[in-house]
């Protein structure tokens, strides 16, 4: 599961992710992906989740690149305690992902085979996604 080596502090604030991703929204890897179309928090768990599918479905050929990381610790107060006593023990960490956030990155398959494989992950993620290919991509090259 993917989470800090180090944090400088165990618990943060809750923040708000809001309009649209400032960065992170372009293909700079592979030539295929899929882009987040709303504000939501992602767990490690659900990130590994995805990774998982996309190379059982590629059978380990290509490259995948996970453009999020879980950094922001999320913390849980225990079931039947009262209102007040401080805030909750970390309980995971999560990605804080805004709209036009690229998630997933695939490189090296044929246009069919990335599309089913990022199909697969994004079923596995609590956001709607799109599939989303490079401008200059050329199917003809990789067929």
């Amino acid at each position: 599961m993917l989470q800090p080596k180090k944090t400088k502090f165990r618990r943060q604030q809750k923040g708000s992710a809001k309009g649209n991703a400032q960065r992170g929204h372009q293909l700079a890897f592979g030539s295929f992906g899929i882009k987040s179309l709303q504000t939501r928090w992602i767990t490690g768990r659900q990130i590994e989740a995805a990774r998982i599918a996309v190379t059982r479905y590629m059978q380990r050929q290509g490259q995948i690149w996970i453009r999020i990381f879980p950094d922001k610790p999320i913390t849980r107060k225990p079931a039947d305690v009262r209102m007040g006593k401080g805030k909750g023990n970390p309980e995971g960490f999560v990605a804080p992902v805004t709209p036009g956030r690229i998630l997933i990155e695939v490189e090296g398959v044929p246009f069919d085979v990335a599309k089913e494989a990022l199909r697969l992950a994004a079923q596995k993620l609590p956001v709607t996604t799109k599939f989303i290919v490079r401008r200059d991509y050329d199917a003809s090259q990789n067929a």
